[in-house]
């Protein structure tokens, strides 16, 4: 069986992709900032109950992290694909209009997180010999300017360029790179402030038009993400569920679409 790690997955697309890893056999570490899951987290997971084990663990803390890897090698034997995926959005607003502890916390969970989780997998997958990291991208990685979303955008954009400085790194080991680029998806990022009051970017409507042209739920991204995870064996590899393509023809045919997310 494939072992698997995902950092923030007691919700959104990390639940959704752990979901899918199941489904397809794998045994999954969840991890989140909460002491345990979710109930409703645990129950959709229930029919898999012998599969996966639930570890806390905040990404800004490398000691967590660390406990992470180790729980998680201890119950599945190794670690062979480890997601980063823990992610904070920030306030709708303005940067300078965006309180300190919320500047820290979108940087630090976002970016350090990310650099915290791979630097203790890649060392710990070059001692075992073999493993893939994994870093979901967002708005921002692909130099997509959005005000009132800077920060967040800032940390995507950094997180592109770590993540490929790190496959350059790892060429010549058996650990390969990737990156996960999701498109939009209706999750609490876009629905709720990180204090979880209701967003003010779900009233703009220009946004919201956007919104519901190119949006999908976190279960259709994760079902296109997991076996392409599976399958995957190229160093640096980049799998995008939104291409441009995919996107011009939504956009081509936006009064049709069924199903408004927003």
């Amino acid at each position: 069986m494939t072992n698997v790690v995902i950092t923030g997955s007691a919700r959104g697309i990390g639940l959704a992709m752990a979901a899918e890893f199941l489904r397809s056999g794998c045994h999954v570490t969840l991890s989140g900032r909460g002491e345990t899951l979710a109930p409703e987290a645990a129950h959709a997971l229930s029919s898999h109950k012998d599969q996966f084990i639930y570890i806390p663990c905040d990404v800004q803390i490398m000691d967590n992290l660390k406990n992470l890897w180790d729980a998680s090698r201890t119950k599945w034997g190794t670690v062979d694909i480890w997601i980063n995926n823990a992610g904070r959005s920030t306030a709708y607003n303005a940067v300078w209009e965006t309180e300190e502890d919320c500047t820290r916390k979108v940087i630090g969970t976002n970016l350090l997180g990310t650099v915290f989780g791979s630097q203790i997998a890649a060392a710990e997958m070059i001692r075992q010999g073999h493993g893939a990291i994994y870093a979901m991208e967002g708005m921002g990685s692909n130099n997509m300017i959005q005000p009132k979303t800077i920060l967040y955008g800032t940390t995507k954009h950094a997180l592109t360029y770590f993540m490929k400085g790190l496959a350059k790194e790892l060429e010549g080991t058996n650990v390969i790179v990737g990156r996960l680029s999701p498109g939009m998806m209706l999750t609490d990022f876009i629905t709720k402030t990180p204090d979880g009051e209701p967003s003010d970017v779900i009233r703009d409507n220009k946004f919201k038009r956007v919104f519901n042209t190119l949006a999908d739920r976190p279960e259709t991204v994760a079902r296109f993400f997991i076996p392409r995870i599976l399958e995957n064996s190229k160093n640096n590899a980049q799998i995008v569920w939104l291409t441009p393509w995919k996107a011009a023809r939504r956009f081509m045919s936006m009064g049709m679409r069924r199903g408004k997310l927003l």
